[in-house]
């Protein structure tokens, strides 16, 4: 027998289960489709970013970072530690730790918030009038009726043609995250973010990391100074990173894999590695959807196409996070699920695509928001630049860590901030006072004039602000 709601969500990733909160908070009957399974087989909610994306991948990074700082800083702190070994087994099980506490919370949340929660593959069986048949399959098969129907079902990571993930030898995030011990030779293709946060988690454990990026520039969609910045300071840590590359051949087998690659300077060339990590994008995961079963338009990438609030071209369907356009960040899926659920509600959701923050959580951090220097030189905008380092910053200075800079872009003539950018020690929680100033059409006088608490790492964005205009105070 059918189960009626007024809000069915698919996937409870970042998109999806916030969405279903959001919407019962509202006063919808809501119930929440999604596929994910823990090792015992049971409900594991939150998609790709809890399971193996964003919340293990930074388990794994501030783990290696304590074993680099072990190893290398702390006998500048006073600590000195005779012996020293990594337990790469139990690293792994903290990761898993930290996953699990985060899917036993989202399922909390949906019991708090009186969310029903199914476990199971979503797919459309039928639009019936005003209504849409949603299909459950899995260990109890379900069949839901609803009004509305939110997709968040997220994306795959994408293969290189021919070369298919085999989680062994060939890895995606999933099997980077997983590796039982540590790789003398690990290759990773594709200088994005999750190549660089793996890249760097496995350096720091022991491995010879080696990054080829077909672009020929270093992080192209970053500001330039802070991308050159940022290569300069991955390259003094170990890890060897070839620009321009074009990939040829991967031969895998049991002694590792063969990579064969022609350089940026056109010289055919071959690496051998135990482990390869492909991060060249990700792709919408729409596979076993039925889109067809009800006409839902999907484009010729596979992204499920949608207007400018997430309507898709079916009435009372909606599509939000990694499966439409925009970027494929948790936190701009969550905006957009929240804005969703309000619209259905008839309210006026809200998601400013030009303030959605950027986070790279490497070490140095990489954070930006707004326009970078390229862009607005491009769109013919006269600015000003305001830089900082940290290495003139008092707290960075007893932390240790003095790499990196803040800048701030503001517009010539009214001041506005049009972007800021930032390589160095927690940089995505400095980010966040850009955002709240850029969402409030702040100008850079205005973040010059607000006090901050001293000794801080935020006196560094105060003072990129102050340069603004030629008047740093400790620089």
């Amino acid at each position: 027998m059918a189960k009626n709601f007024d809000v069915v969500v698919i996937g409870a990733g970042p998109g999806g289960y916030i969405a279903a909160i959001r919407a019962a908070q509202l006063g919808f009957s809501v119930a929440c489709i999604d596929e994910w399974k823990n090792d015992k087989g049971g409900p594991a909610p939150g998609g790709t970013c809890t399971n193996v994306g964003c919340i293990p991948s930074k388990a794994l990074l501030q783990s290696s970072e304590h074993f680099e700082h072990a190893g290398h800083a702390f006998a500048e702190h006073g600590i000195d530690i005779q012996s020293m070994q990594l337990n790469l087994p139990q690293m792994l099980k903290r990761k898993n730790t930290v996953v699990k506490q985060n899917n036993d919370g989202i399922l909390y949340l949906f019991k708090k918030n009186k969310v029903t929660f199914f476990h199971g593959r979503a797919a459309f069986a039928k639009a019936a009038g005003v209504t849409y048949e949603v299909l459950v399959s899995g260990a109890t098969p379900e069949t839901l009726v609803a009004t509305h129907v939110v997709i968040a079902t997220g994306s795959n990571a994408r293969a290189l043609p021919g070369t298919p993930f085999d989680e062994q030898r060939i890895l995606s995030n999933t099997g980077a995250l997983a590796m039982d011990a540590v790789p003398e030779k690990l290759g990773v293709i594709g200088a994005g973010v999750i190549g660089l946060e793996m890249g760097s988690v496995w350096r720091r454990l022991g491995a010879e990391v080696t990054i080829l990026e077909a672009l020929p520039a270093f992080l192209g969609a970053v500001d330039e100074q802070i991308a050159k910045e940022a290569h300069k300071l991955f390259l003094k840590q170990g890890l060897a990173i070839h620009l321009g590359v074009r990939i040829g051949s991967i031969t895998a087998g049991e002694g590792g894999v063969d990579v064969a690659y022609v350089d940026d300077k056109g010289a055919a060339q071959t690496a051998h590695f135990d482990r390869l990590i492909v991060s060249i994008g990700r792709v919408p995961n729409t596979t076993g959807l039925a889109a067809d079963a009800v006409g839902l338009k999907l484009d010729e990438r596979g992204f499920i196409t949608v207007d400018d609030d997430c309507r898709t071209n079916l009435p009372n369907v909606w599509a939000v996070g990694d499966v439409v356009r925009g970027p494929m960040l948790a936190h701009k899926a969550e905006e957009e699920g929240v804005a969703v659920a309000e619209r259905i509600a008839g309210q006026h959701g809200h998601v400013n695509f030009n303030t959605v923050p950027w986070v790279i959580y490497t070490a140095p951090e990489i954070a930006w928001v707004g326009r970078n220097e390229q862009q607005l030189k491009a769109d013919g905008v006269a600015y000003k630049a305001g830089v900082f380092p940290f290495l003139a910053n008092g707290r960075a200075r007893a932390l240790g860590d003095t790499s990196g800079m803040v800048k701030v872009l503001a517009d010539a003539k009214s001041d506005e901030i049009l972007g800021v950018h930032i390589v160095g020690p927690m940089a995505s929680e400095l980010i966040s006072e850009a955002v709240v100033a850029m969402e409030f059409r702040a100008s850079s006088e205005d973040i010059a004039r607000i006090c901050h608490a001293h000794p801080s790492l935020s006196e560094a964005t105060k003072e990129a602000a102050l340069a603004v205009e030629k008047r740093a105070l400790n620089f």
